[in-house]
């Protein structure tokens, strides 16, 4: 027979969070703490390397068939790579699950990995793009936010989360500058952690959009 899930909404205020993404931690939050993704990727790139390099050596070009090895050495390779996008996977999925158990309300920014080039070195942002699967994160968090009820709380990505103190309200423009992760606020005195001042305004913003 068929039925209707009935899924009771939480909406205790009192259980709510920011994250703000961050290329030096996964995220961190507006408690103050941080989610440090071990790096699978990095962690098997050198063994990649050199399996890549074996599996170059056993490439003939213009051959219409490649040899037994060679094929062989690439199964190799796909299972390294596989290993690496389970260990990621996994982690994504126990702290999501842990988020959502915690938390009525989970405020994150709405990502745009175009802004967050921005003053990075190309190279080291893929890598650790790959790395982290932000993406990922969030349609874990949706999906999962829809079957327990919880709410997931998107802020705008023009929104000054780093730049606003979260103390008096006051924006400080000096702060676009990525590289100052602490600062304080010319209006108030009130000095600040970067991202967890970001992650503050963040959920508050985003309770804001949850009531008004």
């Amino acid at each position: 027979f068929e039925y209707e899930n009935q899924v009771e909404e939480c909406t205790d205020m009192n259980k709510a969070i920011g994250l703000d993404f961050s290329m030096h931690e996964f995220y961190v939050a507006s408690d103050g703490t941080h989610a440090d993704m071990p790096r699978y990727f990095d962690a098997t790139s050198r063994k990649l390397a050199t399996e890549h390099e074996k599996l170059s050596r056993l490439y003939v070009r213009g051959a219409p068939m490649q040899s037994h090895n060679y094929y062989k050495q690439k199964r190799k390779v796909a299972k390294l790579y596989e290993k690496v996008a389970n260990q990621r996977q996994d982690f994504l999925h126990k702290l999501s699950r842990q988020l959502i158990q915690d938390y009525d309300y989970i405020c994150i920014e709405d990502l745009s990995i175009k802004d967050m080039m921005e003053g990075m070195d190309e190279t080291n942002f893929n890598r650790k793009i790959t790395d982290y699967g932000w993406n990922m994160f969030t349609t874990m968090l949706l999906y999962k936010a829809k079957m327990y009820g919880k709410h997931i709380m998107k802020v705008n990505r023009y929104f000054p989360s780093s730049q606003t103190c979260s103390c008096c309200g006051s924006v400080n423009p000096a702060v676009k500058d990525l590289s100052i992760r602490e600062w304080d606020c010319p209006a108030c005195g009130h000095h600040h952690d970067r991202d967890v001042n970001a992650a503050i305004n963040i959920k508050t913003e985003g309770l804001r959009l949850a009531f008004s």
